[in-house]
């Protein structure tokens, strides 16, 4: 249970870290944080539950990364089920928490958006479905290369951590103009959820495009990487902290 509980809270802190800074304070008078800011809110909340939940469940955080991960040979399938059951809980609660936050605002609406993901009328620059899809297929596809190419055993030892966070922040960077950038199906649900309409009939391509993308992300990297000189263990993102194995 150890393993689930900690995917639980890491997932939690990505969606209240990432999204909160969305809702918060991107759009702040006079100080607020911007593209920028958010962008680098959510690296540093994969940069920070890295350090303290990595040795636990290797901090998936993400049904795609966990999904990506087990295609690339670095994570068992049976534990895929309970992992994305606690990270999606994890962003359920985490939306609500921020919900009752961005609520005690007069003016707050949450139909405004409420950091969810959209395509067409519902993507932040206005793009359509098809350039939707190829970003958040692309940016996953990056995502996971970038993630298993930092736990290789072969990679330098204990920058891997650094390289995912500020990956995670470059991504952001790019595509917050076309989706809001999801990557993750359980920061889209967390959200999405408590915005209903739009937001829950657009959900579909926040699961589906990402998922594609971890498994395509996978191939490329066992493509260029070829097998690694010893097994990997299963706790997937952070093989760094002393090469643990996720245990249940």
């Amino acid at each position: 249970m150890r393993v689930y509980s900690a995917e639980f809270v890491g997932t939690f802190w990505l969606v209240l870290g990432g999204c909160g800074s969305a809702v918060l304070t991107a759009a702040f008078p006079d100080v607020g944080i911007g593209l920028l800011g958010v962008s680098l809110a959510f690296g540093l909340t994969v940069l920070t539950m890295a350090f303290a939940i990595g040795h636990i469940s290797g901090c998936h955080l993400n049904p795609a990364v966990s999904i990506g991960l087990c295609a690339g040979g670095r994570f068992p399938a049976q534990k895929l089920g309970p992992y994305i059951v606690a990270q999606v809980l994890g962003a359920v609660v985490a939306g609500g928490v921020l919900f009752l936050i961005a609520s005690g605002k007069a003016g707050f609406d949450v139909s405004a958006g409420f950091a969810s993901n959209g395509y067409g009328v519902h993507s932040p620059g206005g793009y359509s479905l098809p350039a939707a899809l190829v970003t958040e297929i692309v940016m996953t596809m990056m995502f996971l290369v970038i993630i298993l190419g930092a736990t290789d055993k072969r990679a330098p030892q204990g920058l891997a951590p650094l390289a995912i966070g500020l990956g995670l922040t470059l991504i952001h960077l790019i595509s917050i103009p076309v989706t809001n950038t999801s990557v993750n199906p359980a920061r889209s649900t967390g959200v999405a959820i408590y915005v209903g309409g739009w937001a829950v009939a657009q959900l579909w391509l926040f699961w589906i495009a990402p998922i594609v993308g971890a498994v395509l992300g996978a191939a490329v990297y066992r493509f260029i990487a070829g097998e690694e000189r010893s097994s990997s263990s299963s706790a997937g993102v952070t093989e760094w902290t002393h090469q643990r194995k996720a245990t249940a």
